[in-house]
């Protein structure tokens, strides 16, 4: 059930607003467009390396009186965002599909 009370930016017109989008860019410039996360692990992830986003630390739709407080907001690079929402999913131990070993003889003629 908690999965379905998630707010996403598409569920939620706040997200849209002109005071959130101020306030989003004033948390970035704050936090040096740098994730926090990475920064707390040492290494430095800037707008450069990826996406950023502007986290709730305390969730806006139990705490939404914490909205636009400084001091529950921060910077996050999408990995680290969708890790802490349960979004990541690592696809290193997925099996591989298995290569056919006639792909060069069928298409090259070897």
């Amino acid at each position: 059930m908690a999965n379905m009370e998630k707010t996403t930016k598409k569920a939620n017109p706040f997200y849209l607003t002109k005071e959130w989008k101020k306030k989003r860019q004033e948390i970035l410039d704050r936090d040096n467009h740098e994730c926090q996360e990475c920064k707390r692990q040492g290494k430095v992830t800037t707008r450069h390396d990826m996406v950023l986003e502007v986290d709730h630390i305390k969730e806006l739709n139990e705490y939404p009186e914490l909205a636009m407080d400084n001091d529950n907001l921060q910077t996050l690079c999408k990995k680290h965002h969708n890790i802490k929402h349960g979004r990541y999913y690592k696809f290193k131990n997925r099996p591989k599909k298995p290569r056919s070993p006639l792909i060069n003889e069928e298409w090259f003629g070897d």
